[in-house]
């Protein structure tokens, strides 16, 4: 058994673990805005567009059934703007990742190992010359 917890705790305490676990709350809270924008100013533009109606409202009786498909229609909407809006995150995200990888490349000094074979080769050629000589 604390064989077990040892390895859970190995696991749950790894990089990837707690990453995900991050990602899942930022993603909720960002789910949570785009919803917001999408109910509170998105669809009553669109509902303003399209002469005050609300999709919300769409339904039609089938006998005691209310087939309520503006909710489908409001919930198709969301997915697709929820969708584009991370789209947009992830794609703003991995250019600034991108640019800021390209910056550290650029400042990246020569690895010593290169500096040193550099400086023998150039005692080699100098030395060559001077047997030359």
């Amino acid at each position: 058994m604390k064989r077990m917890w040892n390895e859970f705790k190995k696991f749950a305490i790894q990089g990837n673990v707690l990453d995900l676990a991050v990602a899942v709350v930022i993603g909720a809270a960002f789910g949570k805005i785009v919803s917001s924008l999408v109910d509170h100013i998105i669809m009553p533009i669109a509902g303003i567009l399209l002469g005050g109606y609300s999709f919300e409202k769409l339904a039609f009786r089938m006998g005691d059934a209310v087939i309520q498909y503006g909710m489908f229609i409001q919930s198709v909407v969301d997915f697709f703007i929820i969708a584009a809006a991370i789209f947009v995150f992830i794609k703003l995200f991995s250019k600034m990742k991108f640019e800021k990888k390209e910056e550290e490349d650029e400042e990246a000094d020569v690895p010593s190992e290169v500096e040193l074979l550099s400086e023998i080769r150039d005692l080699l050629k100098a030395e060559k010359r001077e047997v030359q000589d």
